[in-house]
């Protein structure tokens, strides 16, 4: 007799209590979700906004910081960049010159005009590659001066000479006994071409003088700078009794670029160069003097020749006697062989005005 087959069944009683254990589980982790997002819903909205406010605020700031960082970087990095290219090209010039100059090393004239050249070239490429080394370090100003000189050692300063005040007024002798200190080098010069004549020593000397005066004076103070042989005129065309400010600078180095290419030439006339002082108005209250002598003349239609010096010292006083009163007058002396009676006379006048009078070496400033 044939076994009868068993029924299957498909839900048994294993199948619905795993079915009843996997429901709970999932009820379970509902509860234990629910009460934590009712939890964490417990806290004010209002906390919350601000908190993401103040977030938001604190980033924004901050990238701001961060784009100023990164623009300051890079003005930096090309200010280094041009500057370290600069002082490498002034590097490898001037020891090109110097391999120049060791070759010039004859007695001649034209070799002594030539070696002379030289070494002002690289007096003024060593002085540029001195002002750039200085602000590449101090890139960020120099308190309250409008322009910079960087010197040599101590002499970059000079003991109770006044340069500061509200009206400065510059007066630069560029007679032509500005181009030497000994009256033969200085006859041979007045006959050389123009060239030659801007870059006497000497003159080269009171330009860089004037450059250092220059970079003393106060932001915030008025200048005029004029010079003077057989008459005065001033250094910037068209500024004739005017004051100019000082401002930023840029009516300063104007002002020394032309006085560099100004030659030296003609006598001495001081009767031209204090009419400035009274010419201008309002009065100026400091004026700097260079000069390096008596003066040879008392008028510019003067008659030409030898002049002894008791006239020079004659031409001297009668044109102190026009001179305003009250009114310093500081004197920077450049002393030329033979004139004598020169520093006695114009220590005199800065002691009589309430100025300062100081003898210039060969090697200032």
């Amino acid at each position: 007799m044939a076994r009868r087959r068993r029924q299957m069944e498909v839900f048994s009683m294993s199948f619905l209590d795993c079915m009843s254990c996997g429901f709970g589980a999932v009820i379970l982790f509902f509860m234990i979700i629910n009460s934590q997002v009712v939890h964490e819903s417990d806290n004010p909205p209002e906390l919350a906004q601000a908190e993401t406010v103040k977030l938001e605020f604190e980033i924004l700031e901050q990238r701001k910081n961060l784009v100023l960082a990164r623009n300051t970087m890079d003005r930096l990095e090309d200010e280094q960049v041009r500057a370290e290219d600069r002082i490498a090209q002034i590097i490898a010039l001037i020891e090109k010159l110097k391999e120049e100059l060791v070759k010039h090393d004859s007695v001649t004239l034209a070799k002594i005009e030539r070696v002379e050249k030289l070494q002002s070239d690289i007096e003024s490429l060593e002085e540029e590659k001195k002002r750039l080394l200085a602000m590449e370090k101090e890139r960020e100003g120099e308190g309250n001066r409008v322009r910079t000189f960087v010197g040599d050692g101590d002499r970059q300063y000079l003991t109770g000479l006044k340069v500061g005040g509200d009206r400065i007024l510059v007066l630069v002798d560029n007679s032509a006994s500005m181009l030497d200190r000994k009256i033969v080098n200085i006859i041979r010069r007045r006959n050389l071409p123009d060239a030659n004549k801007l870059r006497s020593l000497k003159w080269r000397q009171a330009v860089a003088s004037v450059d250092w005066l220059s970079a003393q004076f106060p932001a915030d103070s008025q200048f005029q700078i004029y010079t003077f042989n057989t008459e005065a005129k001033p250094v910037l065309k068209g500024s004739e009794n005017v004051w100019l400010d000082v401002g930023d600078g840029k009516q300063v180095d104007e002002a020394i670029r032309l006085l560099r290419r100004t030659i030296p030439e003609e006598g001495t006339n001081m009767h031209a160069a204090y009419e400035v002082i009274s010419n201008l108005n309002p009065a100026p209250d400091n004026v700097l003097l260079l000069v390096d002598g008596l003066p040879t003349m008392d008028s510019p239609e003067a008659k030409r020749g030898m002049v002894t010096g008791a006239e020079r010292l004659r031409f001297h006083y009668s044109a102190v006697d026009t001179l305003p009163s009250g009114v310093p007058i500081n004197i920077l002396l450049y002393p030329m062989e033979g004139d004598y009676y020169a520093s006695i006379a114009y220590w005199l006048l800065a002691y009589q005005t309430g100025g300062s009078f100081m003898s210039i070496s060969k090697d200032w400033p």
